[in-house]
């Protein structure tokens, strides 16, 4: 299925000498059916280093300066308008199906498809490292930044608060008006026409408040949408290193952001720009009352001193209770993701223990919480009732002295309310401050872990990997690891090999998989696909010629057609159908009514481990990639299952290379060269059969240059160590294997395969897919 805006801003983003592939244009953004949306548009050339722009022009009135754009078409098409010559009315137009293909139509048969509507689309200006660092920064602040979006909406609601705090001073004033100038005088006619006055106030007060909180709820809504969708993408593309050990700890920090969005959306926004008019407030009643201002004065002195008496335990309580929240949460995750274990062992009383003390230590945090907050509003309700008795006594003194009215009594406590009220507000928010501060913080160490995709960096567009993989000195350690998982691993696979990968638990064959995958960074030594390092290399671009089976297979809640499209939505149910052929997927769909449809479950509950790994072949068939990486296939399978996946799998085009790690010395005879790894080590790479003679005669042959210090005693002591282990964990594959592997039994593979020259042709449609198991 073609895809006119991707396939339009691929053209645009090589036009401006920012190759990408499609994939890589869409990674990580929220396609609706696997399609660019112009929604969407702006976001993706955002990946590809442009900036993008909605407008609405007539073709005639489009400037030279302004090309190339991407004109949008009805029936959601779109092209690429790279010149128009007003003197032949003939635009030169890349169509979306024309494969780049430039040509020139008439400017009246574009006119009857345009919309009207097309996109700006301009190469970002990129700073390089001789600006200085301010400069470069442009983006800001995840949360800022965001928030500066929206400064239009909030400078509105700003101005709208300097009217309502004005029209607030309309009923005090009215007041003083009637007690010192109407009673005393029976003006009744001023007296309705004051009304009137402040009635109307009253009404512009009631719409600019109304708006205000219009305009907050949509500033709040657009904010809210932008951060989600950064923190989430962020998330998404973190490195694996970096990921935190437990995912219920760190769901817990993610919905953290709910915590900032509460405060900055809700009354708390309104308060905060209520405060600086608590000055202007008390302006007011120094020059109605004159001293008579110093009592509210002192009141909020009072207050904010409490409040930071009590800022830092509260705020400490607040940190505590997060944490145990976290670990709440974390216990929570494990112990639904283990029910059905924690039942079989009779381990629930274990967890219910886990369960109820972390929710005991939460609740002794939350009450100390409780009781800080709980004394400041206590306190700012004494405040103000203090305030309002303070201000009647001394304003009875001042009316004795002849230095105030009883109007101005009046209107000067009715004024203190609003000149002490934001004051009580904020002591009694400071509870959600301090959660939105501390929500800020784990936020802001969630958004600063590395990405797969660094920020800036060009990547070399390889749409199509021919296969060839190289490891030179690779070395790796998992993070907080007391050793190392590979050590200096020098590997060369060429197109079309078929490779066994063997060894111990914990060797490192799955380790291995997961670099070559692109999911782990070597901490030492280099990782090249087709002779370029793959850190030049897209992410996406390197999995998508890589069909793997991961050794932990994961299934997503849905259909098994959606689990086998996983990654693919524009898959088609051609494609989708031979994939679940080869992989035995149909085998046990035809007989349930449900066929491709059937539901899995949520993580695959719903079938069986045999099916899930069927469903994962699969995937990995999927597109026919270059290079098939197995991990543990079959382990769950039973022998008639093995032995139909063990067809197919040999039945691959000979251009394709399989990589294939396995503890089933039943699967070997598929694979002509054999990898034997040990303590993160390779110590034996070579054809099949002299490998297993090797490991049977316990000699393990690597085919590497010989080192320097290879003959020393220690090197000797060493070599023959890991020999003896290899061998007795060889021996015991071999006798607990259903299929015992015998040099009669395998065919002897070429000592040195050469790089297999592709049958002329033969097609990957070709091979045979409806094979049933005997």
């Amino acid at each position: 299925m073609k895809d006119p805006l991707l396939n339009s801003l691929a053209y645009i983003s090589r036009y401006y000498g920012q190759a990408n592939s499609p994939d890589a244009l869409v990674a990580g953004l929220p396609l609706k059916d696997g399609l660019l949306t112009v929604h969407l548009f702006p976001r993706a050339a955002e990946i590809a280093g442009l900036n993008a722009k909605l407008d609405t022009l007539p073709l005639t009135d489009l400037p030279p300066l302004l090309l190339p754009v991407v004109a949008l078409l009805k029936n959601n098409d779109a092209c690429v308008i790279l010149s128009i010559d007003y003197e032949k009315n003939e635009a030169e137009v890349i169509l979306s199906q024309s494969d780049s293909k430039q040509e020139w139509i008439h400017l009246d048969e574009l006119n009857q498809q345009y919309t009207g509507q097309l996109f700006l689309v301009k190469k970002r200006f990129r700073y390089d490292e001789r600006s200085p660092e301010m400069l470069k920064n442009r983006d800001g602040h995840w949360f800022w930044s965001t928030l500066y979006q929206s400064r239009k909406i909030y400078r509105d609601v700003f101005v709208a608060s300097i009217l309502i705090n004005i029209f607030a001073v309309g009923a005090p004033l009215f007041s003083r008006l009637v007690y010192d100038k109407i009673v005393p005088n029976l003006a009744y006619d001023s007296l309705w026409v004051l009304s009137i006055g402040v009635f109307v106030i009253f009404i512009f007060d009631f719409i600019l408040k109304m708006m205000r909180s219009y305009f907050l709820d949509v500033a709040g809504k657009k904010s809210d949408i932008l951060i989600s969708s950064k923190i989430f993408s962020h998330v998404m593309g973190i490195r694996l290193e970096a990921k935190p050990p437990s995912v219920g700890a760190f769901a817990k920090h993610m919905q953290e952001f709910e915590s900032i969005r509460d405060f900055f959306t809700s009354a708390s926004v309104t308060t905060l720009i209520d405060l600086p008019f608590a000055i202007f407030f008390m302006i007011v009643i120094y020059m109605i009352a004159g001293p008579l201002a110093l009592v509210p004065l002192i009141g909020v002195l009072l207050l904010i001193g409490y409040s930071f008496v009590v800022q830092r335990p509260l705020r400490r309580t607040i940190e505590e209770g997060s944490r145990l929240a976290s670990q709440k949460n974390a216990n929570l995750v494990e112990s639904l993701a283990g029910l059905e274990t924690l039942k079989m062992f009779g381990a629930e009383s274990q967890y219910q223990y886990r369960w109820e003390e972390a929710v005991a230590h939460m609740s002794n945090w939350s009450l100390k919480s409780k009781r800080l907050t709980d004394s400041l509003q206590n306190a700012a309700g004494f405040v103000q009732q203090f305030l309002n008795v303070a201000m009647i006594v001394v304003g009875v003194y001042l009316i004795g002295n002849g230095d105030l009215t009883m109007g101005g009594l009046i209107a000067s406590t009715m004024l203190s309310g609003r000149a002490v009220g934001p004051m009580i507000q904020v002591a009694m928010l400071s509870t959600r401050y301090n959660q939105a501060k501390s929500a800020m913080g784990i936020i802001d160490k969630l958004m600063q872990m590395p990405t797969e995709q660094e920020e800036g960096k060009r990547y070399i567009h390889r749409p199509v990997i021919q296969g060839k993989i190289q490891f030179d000195n690779v070395s790796f350690a998992y993070p907080n690891a007391t050793s190392p998982a590979l050590r200096d691993i020098n590997l060369t696979i060429n197109p079309g090999e078929r490779i066994g990968i063997i060894g111990r638990i914990g060797s490192g064959k799955t380790t291995l998989e997961r670099i070559l995958m692109g999911l782990y960074k070597p901490t030492a030594g280099t990782v090249l696909i087709d002779d370029t390092d793959m850190n030049q290399l897209h992410q996406i671009d390197i999995r998508r010629n890589l069909g793997c089976v991961p050794q932990d297979i994961t299934l997503f809640y849905g259909s098994i057609r959606e689990n086998i499209a996983l990654g693919r939505p524009l898959a088609s149910d051609k494609d989708i159908m031979l994939a679940a052929e080869r992989a035995g997927v149909t085998n046990f769909t035809q007989q349930d009514s449900a066929g491709l449809e059937k539901q899995v479950g949520e993580g695959g509950a719903a079938l069986s481990g045999g099916q899930r790994q069927s469903i994962a072949i699969a995937r990995a068939f999927l597109g026919n990639p270059p290079v098939l990486i197995m991990d543990e296939p079959t382990s769950s399978m039973d022998n008639r299952s093995e032995m139909f996946i063990k067809r197919q799998m040999k039945s691959i085009a000979d251009d394709e290379t399989l990589i294939l790690i396995t503890h089933k010395m039943s699967m070997l005879d598929i694979v002509d060269r054999l990898i034997v790894m040990e303590q993160g080590k390779i110590i034996a790479d070579g054809p099949r059969d002299k490998v297993l003679q090797a490991l049977r005669a316990g000699k393990t042959q690597k085919s590497e240059p010989k080192k320097d210090n290879a003959s020393t005693p220690e090197a000797a002591t060493t070599a023959a160590s890991a020999q003896d282990a290899l061998k007795k964990a060889v021996t015991e594959q071999l006798a607990n294997t259903n299929v015992p592997i015998t040099a009669e039994k395998i065919t002897t593979a070429p000592e040195n395969k050469e790089k297999p020259t592709p049958k002329a042709q033969q097609s990957k449609a070709n091979v045979v897919r409806n094979d049933k198991p005997i």
